[in-house]
């Protein structure tokens, strides 16, 4: 019989956080943090959370608005 795999949560290191905090300030979309962290989206989203960080999924660095 096939053994399944067991799926362990990872800790967050303080290294994490620190990449969260600052990629959450330059407004960086979640999909990439998450990609850089090698976690899932939800789980960077939610730490997001609990840390009162805002990963507004609307945030558009590269959008300018001009001046009329």
């Amino acid at each position: 019989m096939a053994r399944k795999s067991i799926r362990r949560r990872r800790a967050w290191t303080t290294a994490d956080v620190r990449t969260l905090k600052t990629q959450a300030k330059k407004k960086t979309k979640a999909a990439r943090i998450a990609r850089t962290l090698k976690r899932t989206e939800g789980a960077t989203r939610q730490k997001a959370f609990s840390l009162g960080l805002s990963l507004d999924s609307r945030a558009d660095v590269n959008r300018q608005v001009k001046a009329p």
